[in-house]
């Protein structure tokens, strides 16, 4: 189970929030990753991921940073009892694979299983944490979004969630309660881009406006 919040930012904002979360002495910095995610669907129409009766997200996701790299197979599901609510509880299974593996995967999957490509999209990952929390800093083509995400396992989520809002003084109204792509759809469609979807830095992006100001 993951239980998390999330906030979105314009791109202008990202060195002010990093040092925002840095001049918390009870969090700890990780540094700073680059993340390529791939989500795929299902073949077959009764069990399409996207559908309203499944609602989940099936991703590999490549992290490369300075000294480590990594690569994991996730499956994400929005809980049908917490949809509207700005703090999120989904269903989450993780599986890690090596890096170099990567490539097998991808094959594996798209001409053996035959799921289909349905979204990519590219993000920078700044990390902070500590035993209760980890918060991180996502820096897509379009603007910055700021997930806080419970980690305790003694303490109740949705109370340390609650917590941290209150020391980091973030208003939980002004919380956006879907993910990344609802972020993204919401601003092309306002803004009059074209959604594409492979998300990548190189491409005419919308931007979100709201500036940080803490």
């Amino acid at each position: 189970m993951e239980t998390e919040v999330r906030f979105y930012y314009s791109i202008d904002s990202k060195d002010k929030i990093i040092e925002y979360f840095k001049s918390f002495k009870e969090l700890k910095y990780k540094g700073r990753f680059y993340e390529c995610t791939d989500q795929y669907n299902h073949p077959m129409e009764e069990y399409d991921f996207y559908s309203k009766n499944i609602d989940g997200r099936f991703r590999v996701r490549k992290t490369i940073g300075e000294d480590t790299s990594k690569c994991m197979i996730t499956w994400k599901r929005r809980l049908k009892d917490n949809v509207n609510e700005l703090i999120h509880k989904e269903e989450e299974i993780e599986v890690s694979i090596k890096p170099e593996e990567y490539d097998n995967l991808c094959l594996l999957l798209e001409s053996v299983l035959h799921l289909k490509l349905v979204e990519s999209y590219e993000r920078y990952r700044s990390v902070f944490y500590n035993e209760e929390v980890e918060i991180v800093v996502d820096e897509y083509p379009f603007g910055i979004c700021i997930e806080i995400e419970n980690k305790s396992e003694t303490k109740d989520a949705s109370d340390v969630i609650k917590s941290w809002l209150n020391k980091l003084d973030f208003d939980i109204n002004n919380a956006y309660r879907l993910s990344w792509d609802d972020k993204y759809s919401e601003l092309c469609k306002e803004q009059n881009k074209k959604v594409e979807s492979i998300v990548r830095f190189n491409q005419d992006m919308p931007q979100i406006k709201e500036i940080f100001n803490k």
